[in-house]
């Protein structure tokens, strides 16, 4: 029997300091700094294993793999977050606006949510860069 992932519920309060000593550098530029990997690249945009998608930096639960499909965007995306898991901002960085996807939890950044996805139930597409997420096998 295995334990069920601890959820960090002080994780919001660490420092910058602390978060760069926790996460490697590409962690700490996408989930502290609001970066993103370069698309086709991250580790589980491939996976289909049934599981829960968890964040990287506090181990709360964010999406499970039900809700995972192919957009052909480069990152893993998904239909539907879990109740109350995210929290969302305006970003209207690069010449556009989108909304910014964030763990409700230790306010890490792990992508951005867009209409655009009509073949699924909800028709959001929560475009989620690997590196903020981990994966746990059902």
């Amino acid at each position: 029997m295995t334990d069920k992932p601890q959820i960090d519920t002080n994780a919001a309060a660490r420092t910058q300091a602390e978060w760069r000593e926790i996460l490697n550098p590409m962690e700490y530029h996408v989930l502290r700094e609001g970066g993103t990997e370069r698309p086709g690249t991250g580790a589980l945009l491939d996976e289909d294993r049934e599981g829960i998608y968890r964040c990287r930096a506090c181990g709360a639960e964010l999406f499970r793999s039900k809700t995972k499909f192919d957009a052909g965007c480069g990152w893993p995306s998904f239909y539907e977050a879990e109740d109350a898991a995210v929290r969302y901002l305006e970003d209207t960085s690069h010449g556009m606006v989108r909304t910014e996807v964030r763990c409700a939890n230790c306010d890490s950044h792990l992508g951005h949510k867009f209409p655009d996805a009509p073949q699924t139930p909800t028709g959001q597409r929560y475009c989620m860069n690997s590196v903020s997420l981990t994966f746990e096998e059902a």
